[in-house]
């Protein structure tokens, strides 16, 4: 089980049905959600000037078509700006239309783990490798 997760999607009803496959499965004892990428950016500045714990997430799960700040935006910014200094974090793309072309794009991010598709499961869940 990890300490924390931070879910970024723009659609409420897939946040709360994250936050119950999450719950069922014992995947993560703390799960923050935001609804953009400008409002994870916004979290991880928040933490950028604390000391480094355990205290930021260990996983995102992250979607690619927001309003606001999309996920490939927030994938560039956070490679640019935070990844040097949360280089532990891991991302794990969650898609309700997975291209090749997307799985081929998201592969050249080195804190991307995975891609999985919308609806989570709690099996695709437990698939999810963390080494």
């Amino acid at each position: 089980m990890i300490k924390k997760l931070l879910c970024v999607d723009d659609d409420k009803i897939t946040l709360t049905l994250i936050k119950l496959v999450v719950g069922k499965a014992a995947f993560a004892k703390e799960i923050i959600t935001k609804t953009n990428g400008k409002e994870a950016l916004d979290y991880y500045t928040e933490l950028a000037d604390k000391p480094i714990s355990d205290a930021y997430p260990e996983v995102i799960f992250l979607d690619l078509n927001m309003p606001v700040m999309s996920g490939w935006d927030f994938l560039d910014e956070f490679s640019r700006n935070y990844y040097e200094k949360f280089k532990n974090t891991k991302i794990v793309i969650l898609s309700s239309s997975a291209t090749p072309e997307e799985k081929a794009k998201a592969s050249t991010y080195p804190m991307i783990i995975g891609y999985l598709a919308k609806p989570l499961t709690i099996k695709a869940l437990n698939n999810i490798n963390l080494n």
